[in-house]
C-alpha cells in the first residue's frame, strides 16, 4: 500500500513539473524580455535617443511668453479671460495658419494655473493632438483621442484576455483630465469623432463597452468592473484651432464653446517676426529687408521660413548679414509673389474712388474704384467681380448665385436717380482694376460715389476710403469686417473711412477718423463732392437732423 501511495505521488508530482515547465516555456515566449534580439534593440534605441539635429528656426523663435506673439494682443487677452479664473470655458480659436494659435493656448493654461480660484492644478496636462490624422474604426479596437476596449479575442490580450476579460484602454481626453485638451484643425474631424466628442464634452466621461464584458464574472480586476460600470474621467477644457470659418463647424460644438478670433498678421508685424527671426538665428537683417521679406509672406511661419532660406544662404557664402538679394534669391525659389501696396489715388480725377473689401480670414484690402460715364441711354456696365459664385444654404445644398456687386450698382444708379442726378442720360460703366474679386453689398457706396464723380466730373477726396451697402432709398447700410477693412485703410496711409452709421462702434482702436454716415447724400457731402438738390426736401431736411452736428454743417457748406 505504501509503495502504491509512493508512486502515485512521484506521478503527481511530474505532472505537475511538466505543466510548470510548459507554463515558463510559454511565458518566456509570451515576453521574451531577456533575449539577445531584445539587448540588440534596446541597445539600438538608446544609439537612436543620442543622435540630435540643431533646433530648426521656427522652434527656436516659437513664443515663449504672452509678450512674443505678435499681432494678438486682443485674441490673447479674450482667451486669457476665457481660461483664467474660477470658471474656464471651453473655446474654438479660428484664425489662419502661423499666428499663434497653439503657442497661445500653452501659455494661457500657465496662465490660468497661477489665476486666483482657478480649479486647474499646478500638474494640469497640456494634451495636444491634431484632428486631422485622429484615427479610429467602428469596432472600437483603436482610438488614440477617446480610448478602446482591447477584447481577447485579439492578439496580444495577455493573461487577462486569456481569461476572457476585456480591458479598456485610457485616450487622450482621459489623459487631458483636469487639464487642456488642444485639437488641432478641429474644423476637419470625422462626423462621428465629433459626435462622440459632443457627448465626452456634456458628460465629462468617457463611457466603454465590450460584448465580452461579464459584469458576474470573478476573474475581472474591480478596477475594470469599475471603469465598465462608472467609466473614465474626461473632466478638461477643449481648445479647439481651425483655420476654418464658424459656418464650416457644427452649431452643437459652437455652442458649448466660446469663440475667439486671431487676425491675420499686418505687413509691419510681419517684418518684425522676420527681424526677430534673423537676431534669433545670430544674423543681422535690416529693417528694409525685413518689410521685404513680409511683402513675401502671408504667415510668421512663411516669413521665418524664408529668413532661415536666407540665413543659410549668406551662411555659404560666410556672411552674417543678409542682403536684399538673398531675400529675392530664397523668395524666387520659393515662387513666392511680392505683395504691393496699392498705388495712392491720385487727386483731381473724377470718377476714381477709394473701396475697402475683407476676403479669406479676415484679411482687408483698399481696392480701386472707377467710373466713366458718357452720353447715352442709361445702360450699366459692371467689370472686375464675380459674375457667379457657389455658396451653401446651411442645409448642405449648394446654391449658384449672380454676383450681388451687379446688384449694388442697380440700387446705387437708382439711390443717385432719387437724388436728382440724370443717371438716364449717361451710359455709366464701373471697373475695379486688377481683377479684383468683389462681391457682396458692401462696394455700393464705392460705387454710387465713383459714378456720380463721373457724371459730375467733381473729384473725389483722394486722402478718403468708403464701405457699405446702399438702398435704393439712398439710405447707407451697415456691412462686415469693417475692423478689417480699417486696418487696410490705416495700413494705406489714408485720412479716413466712411462707414454705415451702424458699424460705428466696429472699426475698435483705429489708428485712423472714422466717419458715419446714415445717407448717400451725406457721404457726397463729406467727399467734397457737391451734393445736387434733392427731389424729396423733408427727406434731406430728416437725414442733416439725425446726422452730427460737425456732419450736417459741412454738408451744408458744400450743397
Amino acid at each position: 500500500m505504501t509503495l502504491i501511495l509512493t508512486v502515485l505521488q512521484i506521478l503527481l508530482s511530474l505532472v505537475v513539473g511538466i505543466y510548470f515547465f510548459r507554463q515558463l516555456r510559454r511565458d518566456r515566449a509570451t515576453h521574451p524580455a531577456g533575449g539577445r534580439a531584445a539587448s540588440a534593440e534596446s541597445e539600438h534605441v538608446r544609439h537612436l535617443r543620442s543622435i540630435h539635429l540643431t533646433q530648426p528656426l521656427n522652434e527656436a523663435v516659437r513664443p515663449r511668453t504672452f509678450a512674443e506673439i505678435v499681432g494678438q494682443e486682443e485674441g490673447v487677452r479674450a482667451l486669457k479671460a476665457v481660461l483664467c479664473g474660477e470658471n474656464p470655458q471651453h473655446v474654438i480659436i479660428y484664425g489662419p495658419p502661423g499666428v499663434g494659435k497653439t503657442c497661445a493656448a500653452r501659455l494661457a493654461l500657465e496662465a490660468a494655473k497661477q489665476s486666483e480660484g482657478t480649479p486647474f492644478r499646478q500638474d494640469a496636462p497640456f494634451v495636444e493632438m491634431d484632428a486631422t490624422c485622429l484615427r479610429f474604426d467602428e469596432r472600437a479596437i483603436a482610438d488614440p483621442l477617446f480610448g478602446s476596449v482591447h477584447d481577447p479575442i485579439y492578439q496580444g490580450a495577455g493573461p487577462l484576455g486569456q481569461n476572457g476579460v476585456p480591458q479598456p484602454k485610457e485616450g487622450a481626453v482621459t489623459r487631458a483630465h483636469g487639464g487642456v485638451l488642444f485639437l488641432d484643425e478641429i474644423g476637419e474631424m470625422h462626423p462621428v469623432q465629433m459626435n462622440k466628442l459632443l457627448k465626452v464634452l456634456e458628460d465629462r466621461l468617457v463611457r466603454f463597452d465590450s460584448a465580452y464584458y461579464d459584469p458576474m464574472d470573478s476573474k475581472t480586476p474591480p478596477y475594470i468592473h469599475d471603469i465598465f460600470k462608472n467609466g473614465l474621467p474626461a473632466d478638461f477644457r477643449l481648445v479647439g484651432a481651425t483655420t476654418r470659418g464658424p459656418a464650416d463647424l457644427p452649431p452643437a460644438l459652437r455652442s458649448r464653446c466660446m469663440e475667439i478670433f486671431f487676425r491675420p498678421l499686418e505687413r509691419e508685424e510681419l517684418a518684425l517676426v522676420a527681424e526677430n527671426a534673423a537676431r534669433r538665428a545670430g544674423y543681422e537683417l535690416s529693417r528694409a529687408n525685413a518689410a521685404l521679406v513680409a511683402g513675401y509672406a502671408d504667415s510668421a511661419r512663411t516669413a521665418v521660413n524664408l529668413v532661415q532660406l536666407a540665413a543659410a544662404t549668406a551662411r555659404q557664402e560666410k556672411r552674417e548679414t543678409i542682403t536684399r538679394s538673398d531675400v529675392e534669391y530664397v523668395a524666387s525659389c520659393s515662387r513666392r509673389t511680392l505683395l504691393r501696396d496699392p498705388e495712392p489715388l491720385k487727386a483731381g480725377i473724377p470718377g476714381q474712388v477709394n473701396a475697402l473689401a475683407v476676403s479669406g480670414a479676415e484679411v482687408g484690402s483698399v481696392l480701386r474704384a472707377e467710373a466713366v460715364a458718357s452720353a447715352g441711354t442709361g445702360r450699366l456696365r459692371v467689370t472686375g467681380v464675380v459674375e457667379q459664385e457657389e455658396v451653401s444654404d446651411g442645409r448642405g445644398r449648394k446654391l449658384r448665385r449672380a454676383g450681388m456687386a451687379c446688384d449694388s450698382a442697380e440700387a446705387a444708379r437708382t439711390a443717385l436717380s432719387r437724388l436728382g442726378v440724370p443717371v438716364e442720360r449717361y451710359d455709366l460703366h464701373v471697373n475695379f482694376p486688377g481683377g479684383a474679386m468683389v462681391d457682396g453689398p458692401s462696394a455700393g457706396l464705392a460705387m454710387a460715389a465713383a459714378m456720380h464723380s463721373a457724371i459730375t466730373a467733381q473729384p473725389v477726396a483722394a486722402d478718403a476710403a468708403m464701405t457699405g451697402e446702399i438702398s435704393v432709398n439712398g439710405y447707407i447700410l451697415p456691412v462686415g469686417g469693417v475692423r478689417a477693412k480699417v486696418r487696410a485703410a490705416a495700413r494705406a496711409k489714408l485720412k479716413r473711412v466712411l462707414v454705415p452709421w451702424d458699424n460705428r462702434d466696429d472699426a475698435g482702436n483705429a489708428e485712423i477718423e472714422i466717419v458715419p454716415v446714415r445717407t448717400l447724400e451725406q457721404a457726397l457731402a463729406l467727399l467734397n463732392v457737391p451734393a445736387p438738390v434733392s427731389s424729396s426736401p423733408t427727406l434731406m431736411e430728416g437725414v442733416l437732423a439725425a446726422a452730427p452736428e460737425a456732419c450736417a454743417s459741412r454738408a451744408a457748406k458744400n450743397a
